[in-house]
């Protein structure tokens, strides 16, 4: 039995999503899959030298 011409072409799968919308999803996901950042310490407050008036 040969197989035909037809049937030996593998179906050709074809995304439709845009190459933005690909890069958009994985930077979504790398940012919620990452825990949250500790905030930076923040410096003492500078005090001023009060001249008297």
């Amino acid at each position: 039995m040969s197989v035909s011409q037809s049937e030996e072409r593998r179906p050709v799968a074809v995304a439709g999503v845009s190459m933005r919308e690909l890069l958009a999803s994985c930077a979504a996901a790398d940012a919620v899959s990452r825990p949250p950042r500790a905030p930076e310490p923040m410096a003492p407050p500078v005090e001023q030298d009060r001249k008297a008036a």
